[in-house]
């Protein structure tokens, strides 16, 4: 028989195709959460094969795959999970938010929460996802035990105050350290106007996947010098295997000031104000004389104006925000694309923000032992600002106007005759803005050399590259030529090469050890330039061009080097004794030569308790571990060249010369802090987890200007002298109070203590005193130092002081006297809150969902350096706060208010009756949700469509009696108040769709 050759390779290959279908299986199964609820759109990827799926509204999937072959199936906050595939399978995915084998970031690499030694605080996506404010930080209050979150006013641009477990410094940096993706981000403030501006605000909140603090020493010695005040590392999204996800984000808001001071009307200020010029000048003339010119020919005596300033000082906020992201990925490919607007009209008359960011994170799998990867983000902020709290021309310091004075003319111009620069005047005729670009990237790569050793190779760069444009044309005030412009450009770049070695292996199936070792070199550069023109011909001309003389402009040009060594090495024996130690060495150019490298140690240990036989099978105590650590950090954060000897150029009739400026100290370095943690952590019934942690940190070295004799040719020297201690606990509740198929609630507690206190200080423990505070030997850092206030005589309305000066027998004279000069200065309170406080609850109902957050502090007072002209009882002709007509009139009267009296003084010098305790517990954020079902957005080939509103700072309980206990002055000092806006409140709407 002859066999046809065609046929027979035909029949060949119909046979291999029926094996390999008959090799294959149909797996049909379910994906839920621990509460039994469908996730829709979970990834499921066969491993180490192109063949994927996802989960349909229902959280059923099919896909086909080779009998014995491994399923990955994962989720955003859920853990992932790998499971044999069978024909039919359910399979359920646990939060990863609080499990304990959530993986943390702990700086070149990772390390599950359960195994963890170390004291790191974190957030996930979901936690500051969708809360409508311009700052990332803004959206960490109240969630972060030790960590106390700031902004300095209500500002859009306001810069952002974080202290972790408080001061770790007095004149040196205190703000932690932030790292992108490995690369340690440009934070330094460059306002040319006097206020602050947060250089976060370039960061975009849809592309963060986690934000992890490190607050202790074992965490944040792998940082070495730089991690005295804390780091904080933020990671950001990255594709996952499986078909690709598409989302986006819309909302809308508005917003209003947290609180409004009560002012005098014109019926009030006139009469307070008469009665204050009889009392202090003995008639009524010389307050009418001002209230004429005041009036500006209104008729002042039948109150035909009454003007409201702070009205026109605040506005009505609005908010609008978009952002989409797109992911997903292969065995081999994975990437994440995201971008965002935000369009931010601030509470404040003329301040704004509007920002539009962009990310890409990809990897690829070249082989099976080598990865590559980018990370690329671009922003660009562009902001309209108002000048700083110290400014006239700033919209808050309008509330010194009088009530009797137009705000604008009959021709809607500004009224130039104002008791002090019309604000307004500077609204209409300058403007001040400031454009912030930014790029930062890293480029990887991930060489596997056998499957416990990898080695790493980064390199990552950050630029941020800002200019200032602030012109003032020739009806501006204070304006004494016909216009001037302003311009200034900054560029500063930060790149960072970063090689490393990684290992990590279980021998003999109780010891595990994994450890990094690596170097890095880190180069910092800025350069500044700025320059000034003056004589426009007109007020249509804005640039330096348009003015016919350029009268002034400088430039300067600074860098720095870091250069350092690290390692890690963790241990643990049978899951259950665990032991880290880690080591940094940093050297850099800041300082002096003799002293150029430090090296910065740290170890911890741990015993999780119930991995022991007598408590492993418990079913009340589900977890018990115990930690602790020691360890040594530095704070770098002294400037370039504190420990140069530097001369600077003088000139005079057009000849240059040099002049010394700063002695130089070759032995100038880092401040030290050693620092030591113990804590525990305890888990009931799988549903309680509570961590309670003790803290100390002692920090030395501190850098203080020390004065010279006036023969050396400079007045001080910066040297490292000075210790404080900071100490305090904390304490966090997490529980999951119900979870059933429809239902879930869960809590999450934090309570913190800190005290910050002198150990010593230069020049034999000499205090420090500036104008209202003092640094002294065993008391908290930046006290108020201040004459304490002790009311109003009865008898004839004078405002009265203690003395509180020491009597010969060692006592102190607590009697009170009428004569400032005799009041001695105490110690009246601190600028920091002592105790802190967060309350979180997440509650889910169907398709409803709802959360929210209080925050608390305690212990913290505010010093209101404006209230000498704002609550004096008409000593000035500044409008005066409504309780100022509560004032002294007669005798026998009771009050706190002194007599008015025009010119008189009485009460009006720097005490602590402008003191106020800012304690305050506020309902930072809350959101309710709605999820749409899932059959109402099938048919448009959606995964889900979540609507929602959430708002900031919707309630705020305080006793506090200025604008708001988080208010500060933006120019300087410590714990002030001076004419500071207020937060927003903002309440927004928004939809959320996936695809």
């Amino acid at each position: 028989m002859k066999i046809n050759f065609k046929h027979f390779l035909g029949l060949v290959f119909a046979l291999f195709v029926q094996i390999a279908v008959a090799q294959e299986i149909t797996v049909t199964g379910k994906v839920t959460d621990q509460g039994g609820i469908p996730i829709p759109g979970a990834n499921i990827i066969a491993k180490g094969t192109k063949e994927s799926t996802q989960t349909d509204f229902d959280g059923n999937f099919k896909i086909k795959v080779a009998p014995k072959q491994t399923l990955v199936i994962s989720f955003i906050g859920m853990n992932t999970v790998e499971v044999p595939a069978s024909v039919t399978m359910t399979i359920q995915l646990k939060d990863a938010s609080n499990q304990l084998e959530a993986v943390v970031v702990v700086g070149y690499g990772t390390q599950s929460k359960k195994k963890l030694t170390d004291n790191i605080a974190r957030v996930t996506a979901k936690d500051i996802q969708q809360i409508p404010v311009s700052s990332v930080q803004n959206a960490l209050v109240g969630k972060l035990a030790g960590v106390q979150i700031t902004q300095t006013n209500g500002k859009v641009e306001g810069g952002i105050s974080i202290r972790v477990r408080g001061a770790a410094s007095i004149s040196a940096g205190k703000e932690p350290l932030y790292v992108l993706d490995g690369i340690p981000l440009i934070t330094s403030n460059e306002s040319s106007n006097g206020a602050p501006t947060n250089p976060l605000l370039t960061l975009s909140t849809n592309e963060i996947e986690s934000i992890d603090v490190l607050k202790d020493a074992s965490s944040a010695a792998i940082y070495g010098a730089r991690g005295a005040n804390g780091v904080v590392i933020i990671t950001t999204k990255k594709g996952k295997e499986g078909k690709g996800t598409f989302s986006i984000n819309l909302s809308q808001g508005v917003s209003q000031a947290t609180h409004k001071r009560k002012w005098l009307n014109a019926k009030q200020y006139v009469a307070l104000f008469t009665e204050a010029s009889i009392n202090g000048t003995g008639d009524a003339a010389e307050a009418e004389g001002i209230f004429d010119f005041l009036a500006q020919g209104t008729d002042w005596r039948k109150g035909e104006i009454d003007s409201d300033w702070q009205d026109t000082a605040f506005q009505d906020g609005f908010n609008t925000d978009a952002d989409f992201a797109v992911s997903g990925g292969d065995a081999n490919t994975k990437y994440f694309f995201a971008g965002a607007y935000n369009n931010t009209t601030g509470i404040i008359n003329s301040n704004a923000l509007e920002r539009v960011t962009a990310r890409t994170n990809v990897s690829h799998k070249v082989s099976d032992r080598f990865n590559v990867g980018m990370n690329l983000s671009f922003s660009r902020s562009q902001i309209d600002r108002v000048q700083d709290d110290n400014s006239f021309t700033t919209p808050l310091q309008a509330v010194a106007q009088s009530p009797l004075s137009p705000i604008r003319l009959a021709d809607g111009t500004a009224n130039p005759n104002t008791l002090y620069a019309n604000y307004l005047l500077a609204i209409d005729n300058s403007f001040w803005k400031t454009l912030v670009r930014r790029i930062t990237g890293k480029v990887y790569g991930e060489l596997k050399i056998i499957p416990s050793l990898k080695v790493n190779s980064d390199f990552a760069y950050d630029l941020m590259s800002q200019t200032e444009d602030n012109w003032n044309g020739r009806n501006t005030p204070f304006q004494s030529t016909d216009g001037d412009v302003f311009a200034s450009s900054v560029n500063i770049e930060n790149y960072i090469y970063s090689n490393y070695l990684s290992f990590d292996k279980t021998f003999g199936e109780k010891h595990t050890i994994n450890a990094v070792a690596g170097m890095e070199f880190n180069k910092y550069n800025r350069r500044y330039q700025e320059v000034t023109s003056i004589y426009f011909p007109n007020d249509g001309f804005h640039t330096i061009d348009g003015g016919a003389e350029v009268n002034g402009g400088a430039g300067n040009e600074t860098d720095y080097t870091f250069v350092s060594q690290f390692g890690r090495l963790n241990y643990s024996y049978d899951n259950k004794y665990i032991f880290k130690a880690s080591i940094r060495r940093d050297g850099s150019s800041r300082f002096g030569k003799n002293n150029r490298f430090g090296t910065f140690p740290a170890f911890s240990a741990g015993w999780i308790v119930s991995e022991e036989g007598f408590l492993k099978d418990n079913k009340i105590v589900s977890f018990l571990k115990f930690k602790g650590s020691w360890g040594k950090l530095g704070n770098a954060e002294l400037g370039n060249f504190a420990s140069r000897q530097l001369y600077k150029p003088n000139s005079y009739n057009l000849k240059t010369g040099l002049s010394f400026d700063q002695a130089g100290n070759p032995n100038l370095t880092w401040e030290k802090s050693t620092q030591i943690d113990y804590g525990l952590e305890v888990g009931f019934f799988d549903r309680i987890n509570i961590e309670a942690d003790y803290y100390k940190k002692n920090t030395d070295g501190l850098l203080f200007e020390v004065p010279l004799a006036l023969s050396s040719g400079a007045t001080t020297i910066n040297k490292n002298i000075g210790k404080i201690e900071s100490s305090g606990f904390e304490f966090t509740l997490n529980t999951t109070n119900i979870a059933t198929e429809n239902f879930k609630w869960n809590t999450s507690f934090n309570i913190t203590t800190n005290n910050t206190e002198v150990v010593s200080l230069p020049n034999n423990n000499s205090d420090i005193i500036t104008t209202f505070t003092i640094n002294r030997v065993g008391e908290n850092v930046s006290s108020f130092y201040l004459q304490e206030y002790a009311g109003v005589n009865p008898i004839n309305g004078d405002a009265l002081y203690y003395k509180n000066s020491k009597k010969a027998d060692g006592t102190i004279d607590r009697s009170t006297t009428n004569d400032y000069s005799e009041a001695e200065r105490v110690i009246a309170g601190n600028p920091f809150p002592t105790l802190m406080t967060g309350l979180t609850n997440t509650v889910s109902y169907k398709g409803i969902d709802l959360s929210f957050t209080f925050q608390g502090e305690w212990g913290a007072s505010i010093y209101n350096s404006a209230g000498i002209y704002q609550s004096v009882a008409a000593d000035y002709f500044d409008n005066q706060t409504a309780d100022q007509l509560n004032r002294w009139q007669k005798p026998g009267d009771i009050t706190n208010v002194p007599q008015a009296r025009l010119y008189g003084g009485n009460g009006t010098s720097a005490s602590t009756r402008f003191l106020d305790k800012a304690d305050f517990v506020r309902l930072r954020n809350l959101t309710i949700g709605y999820t749409l079902p899932s059959k109402a957005v099938k048919d448009l080939g959606m995964t889900s469509v979540r609507i929602y509103g959430t708002g900031v700072n919707l309630l705020t309980f305080t006793n506090y009696t200025g604008y708001d206990p988080e208010a500060r002055r933006d120019d300087t000092g410590i714990g002030e108040e001076f004419y500071s806006a207020p937060p927003a409140r903002t309440i927004a709407l928004g939809v959320n769709i996936n695809f």
